[in-house]
Order: structure tokens, then sequence, then C-alpha cells
């Protein structure tokens, strides 16, 4: 198995996984750092195929609260019907009593020679032509320090302000610093970069706390960098709506996500 970009362990018990939260897998403001939403779908997402042994199809994820630093968040995997090319499964992640979050997938594959992209890559410069994206709390260790973004359409942080995107989208390169492979655990991280075209898309220096994501998996092939193609679709009330498509290098569509999340404006370094 290849190494995962998180610590997930296996237990005795091959339907319970559990995963130790340090700050290399945190975001947020010091002293108040809590579990990047995207690594508990991904730790999900690994589980669900390490304990079914088939990959994901898609996956759709609720987060229910945070999990701080020195923590364990405990996975268990439910597989209540199991068929001959998928498995319908879930999962609960709790820290002792509380759920931080739950997963609902579907994982197989089925013998077919039918193949299809309809959704093109947009045309951009490779990633080594585009201007790396600071994070607006110049973070220097934890999640964001472990990824390397480059902006293809979009600006990052402060610059963002007043300068709103008229379509709502946003293009980022994205690739681990270290030497992880791009699966689909990978894409679950990317995934909830989603809140990252909101401040693109309103001009204000602004992201958001993710409620949800769901990740559907296409067709995952070798490749250094993923495109991501962020839209977002609305903002009202204090809530924003977007998607995402995650190209591989070559162009090929590997994967959509969709999530809402909480709208929040930063004014200062510490706010989340």
């Amino acid at each position: 198995m290849d190494k995962l970009f998180f610590d997930l362990r296996p237990t005795h018990n091959p339907h319970r996984w559990y995963l130790p939260v340090d700050p290399s897998i945190c975001v947020g403001p010091p002293g108040s750092l809590f579990m990047f939403g995207g690594v508990g779908m991904a730790s999900a997402v690994a589980a669900l195929e390490r304990t079914t042994g088939r990959p994901l199809i898609w996956a759709t994820a609720q987060y229910l609260g945070f999990a701080r630093p020195g923590s364990v968040v405990d996975i268990d995997v439910w597989t209540p019907v199991q068929g001959k090319y998928n498995t319908q499964a879930n999962t609960k992640g709790h820290v002792d009593d509380k759920e931080i979050i739950s997963v609902s997938a579907a994982l197989g594959s089925r013998p077919s020679e039918i193949s299809g992209q309809w959704s093109e890559a947009p045309v951009v410069p490779p990633p080594e032509d585009c201007e790396p994206s600071n994070h607006w709390r110049a973070a220097t260790e934890g999640l964001h320090s472990r990824m390397e973004v480059r902006i293809a359409k979009g600006r990052s942080g402060v610059d963002r302000i007043g300068n709103p995107e008229p379509d709502g989208r946003t293009l980022l390169w994205a690739r681990p610093r270290e030497s992880f492979a791009i699966d689909a655990s990978m894409l679950a991280v990317m995934a909830d970069f989603v809140p990252q075209g909101v401040g693109n898309a309103l001009g204000k220096n602004a992201g958001g706390n993710s409620l949800d994501n769901t990740l559907r998996i296409r067709r995952i092939v070798p490749t250094d960098w993923v495109l991501c193609d962020i839209r977002i679709s609305g903002v009202y009330g204090g809530f924003g709506h977007g998607s995402m498509h995650l190209y591989a290098q070559d162009g090929e569509l590997m994967a959509t996500a969709s999530q809402s999340l909480i709208v929040r404006v930063r004014d200062s370094a510490e706010d989340r």
C-alpha cells in the first residue's frame, strides 16, 4: 500500500482504524488548531478502500465537529451491502464519544471497455510558470505548509481584496511537497480546497468552514500536479456553494467534488 499523507493506523479489528491528530494535518490560528476537514474525509476514504479491498467510486462527508491536536479519531467502517462488483459502505469518525465526521460511500469496479470524458481541462500555463499561492495567514507549519499550490487564475491572501473574479472561478495547481501518490485519499484532501475560491469570487480575503463534501472518482492516472478547477456557484445568508473538477497534468479528468460552507471574511490573522 502507498504511504498516506496522514498517519492512519489499523487495529486488530479490520473494520476499525484510528488517526492520531498532530499539527501536520491541522489548520487554524495558533492555539486553536483543528484537523483539516479534507483529511477527515481522506482518512475515511483510505479506511474504506483498505477494509473493502475496492477502489472508491464516490464518497460524501458531513463534517460534524473539530478534532484537536493530541486527540485520536477512531474510524469505524460498516459494509451493509457487498455485491459482485461494488460495495455500499459508511464510516463514523469520532473522538471518544463525540462524532466528528460521517461518510457514506460506494466502492468497486466493473469490467468494461467503455470510456469517455466530456469535461475539458481549461488551458492554463504549466505549474512552473504560475505564481505560488501564499496562504493568507502565512502559515509556516501545519497542513498548508505541506501542500504546494500555484495560481493559474485568481489571487491569494489580501491580494484578492477589491479584485473579484466575475465568473466565480479559481484555477489552482496543487501537489503535496512530500512524495505521496496522487490517489483517492489525496484527491479528497485537495477537494476540500473549494473554500479557497470564495475569496476570489467575492473579491475579499475570505474563505470558510466546510459543512460537507462529495467526491466522485472517474479515473486516477499518474500525475505530479493536479489542476483544481474551482467554481463558486453562489453565496447568500452566510453560506456558500461550490464545486471542483480535478484534472491530471495531461488533461485527464480524475474526479469531481462539490460542497457547501460557512463563509468567513478574514479581517485579521487571528480569524479562522
